[in-house]
């Protein structure tokens, strides 16, 4: 069906009902293109058919609806390399830091996945870290869903992969006693994206000690 609806032309009828429609409208237009984004030839579609301004557009300011369907689209887009420095030029890193912060805990997921998506380039990384995304993130492991633990994790993961200072700030922040305990008792997905980050964060010869 994904493929079907994109070859019957409905992405850029959804991505400017992204942009124009009332908020039911946006939440479920959004929602459509997240599905659709699970396929690499339409994340590129997407991305050409405007979609990415619109959607940083409500990461930034539409209901809190909106707000967790505009960041899932986002988080989907950013595994095309070129969608994901788009993303970031467009200016969505500090709203889905915000939304981490402050958002609903579908939300706050689909944010944390957002950045640890974007966290694969590495000027996107600094952005990240220089947002203050760390310390949202380090609080995702121990108060979020199980769902919101796991992305969490995950984009722990890829900040401070093969980056020292991420690696202590990280640390520093408190990261390593809530990964830990998802090790040894979260789901399945997060016992992995926390056992990775923990992995990624012993490159660094004092978290080493502090890990053991």
């Amino acid at each position: 069906n994904k493929v079907a609806i994109a070859k019957a032309g409905a992405i850029q009828p959804l991505v400017d009902l992204v942009a124009s429609g009332t908020d039911d409208a946006k939440e479920n237009a959004a929602g459509a293109l997240r599905s659709l984004a699970c396929k690499d030839d339409s994340k590129v579609a997407i991305a050409k058919a405007g979609a990415i301004p619109p959607l940083v557009d409500l990461v930034t300011s539409g209901t809190d609806g909106t707000r967790k369907r505009a960041a899932g689209v986002l988080s989907k887009l950013a595994f095309n390399n070129d969608n994901m420095l788009a993303i970031a030029k467009e200016g969505a890193i500090p709203p889905l830091v915000d939304l981490v912060t402050s958002g609903t805990d579908g939300a706050n997921e689909e944010a944390a996945g957002a950045l640890g998506n974007l966290a694969f380039n590495n000027d996107n990384k600094i952005a990240i870290s220089s947002a203050g995304a760390i310390p949202p993130l380090v609080d995702l492991l121990t108060s979020g869903s199980d769902g919101a633990k796991g992305k969490a994790a995950g984009a722990l993961r890829t900040l401070a992969r093969n980056s020292n200072n991420v690696q202590v700030a990280i640390a520093n922040a408190g990261a390593i006693p809530p990964l830990v305990k998802i090790v040894a008792s979260g789901t399945d997905g997060a016992k992995e994206q926390a056992a990775w980050a923990l992995k990624n964060l012993a490159a660094n010869s004092d978290n080493q000690v502090a890990i053991a």
